[in-house]
């Protein structure tokens, strides 16, 4: 083959890869423009459409301006809706007045609401006017309570308060309390105390205990250092031991120190073995030097 065919050949392979680099280029720009176009996006060029392309970016323009008269959003179109999705349109935007109407929201709208979902609406106020102050919240206003209403709601005031008050909280009215009450708020702190000075923990009043209960910490503060003893915690107070339970500990310890001297494993002191114990070691291993 001579030289000039082959400089030919070569000439229509880079001339035919040309081509084909700029219709992938212009394929790719034209796929991103659609998109732009489905999106709405500013840089949409319409006239860069096919008719089928332009008829999808119609139909999804169609449905997004669906979509935002349904949910009454300022973009929406009516002009561009048909009958039945005026209707739809409509029938959705309703719903939505009445549900944030009754849910409380502040956009709700009730001037296209019947009069009986008006009414309902207003129950609805009522019972979360009755929960509010109920529940003691600053919403609450007790000038639309009915007699009853405001009966139960003092009432809900009173457990509230015998409940902050039992558990020590800074809510809790002294002063608003019953005899009873107080009483039940009295016997519930020193059960409270107890339980902390059974548990050992820092908030404890010794004073308030009576005898028996202070004979019951006693002897559980007295466990609770026994246990540490027992298991080498540094909270260990030996000289709160008696007698025989130093003895038994020391009974403890001795075997402990013996098995792990014999096993070669934790902490072993020789010096407290017996000869007999001693003489049961295996030989100690010889250091290399």
């Amino acid at each position: 083959m001579r030289r000039s065919t082959l400089r030919r050949l070569w000439a229509v392979i880079a001339c035919f890869s040309f081509l084909h680099a700029i219709a992938f280029a212009q394929s790719s720009e034209r796929s991103q423009n659609l998109s732009n176009c489905m999106q709405a996006l500013v840089v949409c060029d319409l006239s860069r459409l096919t008719q089928p392309e332009a008829a999808a970016v119609a139909r999804a323009d169609h449905k997004r301006n669906f979509a935002d008269c349904r949910r009454g959003n300022a973009s929406c179109d009516r002009s561009k809706l048909t009958p039945a999705e005026e209707n739809a349109s409509a029938l959705a935007l309703h719903q939505h007045s009445f549900s944030d109407c009754m849910e409380g929201w502040e956009i709700c709208d009730s001037s296209g609401l019947t009069q009986q979902e008006i009414r309902e609406i207003a129950r609805a106020e009522h019972r979360r006017n009755v929960s509010a102050c109920a529940n003691g919240w600053a919403s609450c206003d007790h000038s639309k309570l009915t007699e009853a209403e405001a009966g139960n709601v003092a009432g809900a005031r009173r457990q509230r308060n015998l409940e902050d008050c039992k558990e020590n909280l800074e809510s809790c009215d002294p002063p608003s309390l019953t005899p009873r009450e107080a009483a039940l708020v009295a016997v519930s702190k020193n059960e409270r105390n107890l339980q902390n000075c059974m548990e050992g923990w820092s908030y404890c009043d010794h004073s308030r205990l009576t005898q028996a209960e202070a004979n019951r910490v006693m002897a559980a503060e007295h466990q609770r250092n026994l246990s540490s003893c027992a298991s080498g915690a540094e909270s260990c107070d030996y000289s709160q031991l008696t007698a025989l339970e130093n003895k038994d500990l020391a009974r403890t310890e001795h075997r402990r120190n013996y098995a792990a001297c014999l096993k070669g494993y934790g902490y072993c002191d020789r010096a407290q073995l017996t000869p007999a114990e001693a003489r049961s070691l295996p030989p100690a291993p010889v250091s290399a030097r």
